[in-house]
């Protein structure tokens, strides 16, 4: 189900439960700002979740009230974490999902670093839309 951006805080979501340590994870690192964790459901061959150990719902929110050394060393340790994996080389994917329309599921700030294979250029295929007398039509996606 996704979650708003601006949504309050649920400290019973599953990363904050890992984070408590009631919910087991296969953890790739962690240091005083962040916890990195393999994905249980990996959407490319290398997919590894960087959470905050505070409590954050979204990109909004981590970035309005985490303070400058939090959100540097986060972002450090997911450097770090493309470090460990040897991903800097090939390449690797940062996304993090913000809110209904990107489809966050987890009212936990996250970033999803992936890698493992060649990503194109787009995040998504493109969909042209064309109108026609009977209203709008989609062209099927491509591949």
């Amino acid at each position: 189900m996704p979650v708003g951006a601006l949504d309050p805080y649920d400290d019973r979501n599953i990363f904050a439960r890992i984070l408590r340590g009631e919910v087991p994870c296969r953890r790739v690192m962690e240091d005083a700002f962040a916890l990195a964790f393999h994905d249980i459901n990996p959407q490319a061959p290398v997919h590894v979740l960087v959470i905050p150990r505070r409590a954050y719902v979204s990109t909004a929110d981590f970035s309005a009230r985490a303070e400058t050394e939090e959100i540097a060393g986060f972002f450090r340790a997911v450097g770090a974490v493309a470090r460990q994996l040897g991903l800097e080389a090939p390449g690797y994917r940062i996304v993090a999902n913000a809110g209904g329309d990107a489809s966050q599921e987890v009212p936990h700030f996250h970033v999803h670093i992936l890698a493992g294979r060649p990503f194109g250029h787009r995040l998504v295929p493109e969909i042209v839309v064309r109108s026609s007398g009977s209203g709008a039509e989609r062209d099927p996606e491509p591949g």
